[in-house]
């Protein structure tokens, strides 16, 4: 990337990050996911129950390692038979932090988020006493219209074929309802667009914290 291309992307990091305080999010941005995984350090009391949201964004920052090193008390869901996970997602709701990524960062201000289980974002939205979300500069966008867009044509498409689920999107790389609402979908019994969620502002200042890295980070 040159310099006019890293300081436009700058540029956009700093009104988004401006955006999601405006709506009472702790927001900052990062020029690389060390720096992120080193921010995420300082909001990570020692012992502090924590649980996540599935990421590839945690993975590749290393935030999942971090997670795992024995400083804290992680209900890893990747730990137990998949039909304990269950309880974990549902102990996630009194942890002491919770970190996720974003399916979409509108510069607006706000974050749109579309999961199957719905375990994710109802931790984003209510439970958790702190969150965290991380995201790459790919998931930033203009506007919600946009943010649907991101979820049909990328983020839906990419994240089937990573748990291998038998879906239209995996199959052909875009959402069966591309041309219709937001909810519009197939009928698979492995879709993973269910429960749709915008956070905008928040009722309790900075609980929700956001880290958007100036990289490609995640689907």
């Amino acid at each position: 990337m040159n310099e006019f291309a890293k300081q436009h992307l700058y540029q956009r990091l700093e009104r988004t990050t401006d955006a999601l305080c405006l709506n009472r999010m702790d927001a900052h941005w990062c020029k690389t996911k060390e720096e992120a995984l080193a921010l995420v350090k300082t909001m990570l009391p020692q012992n502090a129950v924590v649980a996540t949201g599935g990421s590839m964004t945690l993975e590749e920052c290393g935030i999942i390692d971090l997670l795992r090193s024995g400083a804290y008390r992680y209900l890893d869901r990747e730990a137990v038979a998949p039909e304990e996970r269950g309880a974990i997602y549902r102990q996630a709701f009194s942890a002491d932090v919770y970190l996720c990524s974003s399916n979409a960062v509108l510069e607006s201000g706000a974050l749109y988020n579309v999961d199957g289980n719905a375990n994710r974002v109802a931790a984003l939205t209510f439970g958790p006493e702190s969150v965290i979300v991380v995201a790459g500069a790919n998931k930033l966008v203009a506007t919600l219209e946009d943010a649907v867009a991101r979820v049909k044509r990328v983020a839906a498409p990419m994240n089937t074929m990573r748990l291998s689920q038998d879906t239209p999107c995996a199959r052909c790389g875009v959402c069966a309802g591309i041309h219709g609402e937001m909810h519009k979908g197939c009928q698979s019994e492995q879709r993973i667009c269910c429960s749709y969620v915008v956070n905008a502002w928040q009722r309790i200042p900075n609980r929700i914290k956001v880290i958007l890295v100036a990289e490609s980070l995640g689907y």
